[in-house]
Order: structure tokens, then sequence, then C-alpha cells
């Protein structure tokens, strides 16, 4: 596979989990990176541990809401005005708040489906020149099996990342022939703080580094294909009795 040395990779939501998991093996694989969020303590706390693998390569921690286009944006520009152009997108910012449609605030329905898919829109969109100025480039989006298994309790998470996929497949279509591929990723059960959840002794559950490593194995891929969705789950979750 070859290297990414020499790409600039902007990661949402990648000061913590997946997305801090994503960072770093972006890093490993040669990419300078860039990673957003909005707790500057996190940030801060990540841009020291991902400076410790970057060697000689940049890491930028910028703090962005992705639910508000005018930090998407502003954060998005430094990025490039900074590493010298974006090459990849990797959207996942997300949150959960899992409550029973009757029982659920309105103002938790907007934060879910505004975190979860406005704010892809937002990145997208504000991304979306530089990749084509470099030529292409590749926009990654975090989903979750949720989208297709929707459960109780979670309409709004479900229907969130079911959105997702079909944003993600609709942009797929529109920028393909301007050498930006889009993909998205499924995992199942991540052992993450998700949700304020503790990650706990959930072993059977996917690692952070589990779904890092297919998305960038999907951006390694030869530019005559597109891998356009992955779904990861865990090999052996608990029995059902």
């Amino acid at each position: 596979m070859a290297p990414l040395t020499g790409k600039v990779a902007v990661v949402t939501g990648g000061s913590r989990g997946i997305g801090l998991a994503v960072a770093r093996a972006l890093l490993e694989r040669g990419a300078d990176v860039a990673i957003t969020g909005t707790s500057a303590d996190n940030l801060r706390t990540a841009q020291a541990d991902l400076q410790r693998t970057a060697a000689d390569r940049h890491v930028l921690a910028l703090r962005a809401d992705v639910r508000r286009y005018e930090e998407v944006e502003e954060a998005i520009g430094a990025v490039a005005s900074r590493l010298g152009g974006i090459d990849i997108l990797v959207n996942n910012a997300g949150v959960g708040i899992f409550r029973r449609v009757a029982d659920m605030a309105r103002k938790d329905w907007h934060t879910v489906i505004d975190t979860n898919l406005t704010g892809v829109f937002h990145c997208c969109h504000a991304t979306l020149p530089h990749l084509k100025a470099r030529g292409g480039g590749w926009i990654v989006n975090v989903s979750s099996l949720a989208s297709t298994n929707p459960f109780q309790e979670a309409a709004a998470y479900c229907a969130s990342k079911a959105g997702l996929n079909a944003f993600s497949e609709a942009l797929m279509q529109e920028v393909r022939h301007d050498g930006v591929r889009v993909a998205y990723v499924m995992p199942g059960s991540v052992r993450t703080e998700f949700s304020g959840r503790s990650p706990g002794d959930d072993q059977w559950k996917l690692a952070p580094e589990d779904v890092a490593q297919v998305v960038t194995d999907l951006i390694a891929h030869p530019s005559r294909s597109l891998p356009s969705r992955v779904e990861i789950r865990p090999s052996r979750p608990p029995k059902k009795r």
C-alpha cells in the first residue's frame, strides 16, 4: 500500500476515541494531520500524544464545532494555509443522546442531527474546494451499523447515521470525476467513551484502532478503485441466550 507521505489529512472529532486512533494511524503512514474538536483541554492532550508519533510530520489541533459552519470554514482554511492544502477529510465527529422519542427534548434531537449529519455537510462543503485544487483526494465518513439496524431509544442517532449513508453515496457520485473518492465506514460496538460511557472491560468489542485501520486501508487503495462502503463488527460478540 502506498504511503501517505506528503498528504494532509483533517480528522474531525480527533481528540478522543476513533478519531484519535485515525489521526495516529494517518501519521504512522506518513501524513501531516490536523484534528478538530470542541474541548480545548482534550485537543491539547491529543496534540501532545500525537506529536510523539509524528516524528518530523506536522500535527495541528484546532477548536471547531462542526455544527457551526463559520467555525468549520475557519478551521479548514487554517489547515490549508498552514500545511499547504488538504488531501483527506475524515468526518468522525459525532454524538449520541439516547432517549425514547416521546421523552426526547427538541434541543437534543437537533444536537444529534446537527452534529452527525449537518456537521458532515459543513465539513465537506468547506473542504471540497481544497480537495479539487489538489486534483482529488479522499472523504471518509464514520457512520455506524445502527444506520441499518435501528434500535429503541436511538431514533435520532439511527436517523442521523442513515442520513449520513445516503449523503455519502450521493456525494460519491457527484465528485468522483473530480478525483475525489468518498466512502463511509459502519462500525459496530467499539470500546470508547462515546456518549459518556466507560470503555470498560468489554474486550469483545472493536478497538478504535480496528476502525482506524479500515479508514487508512481505504485511503491507501489504488486510485483506480473506490471501496465506497465498509461494515466492520466484532468477530465474537456475546452469544444471545
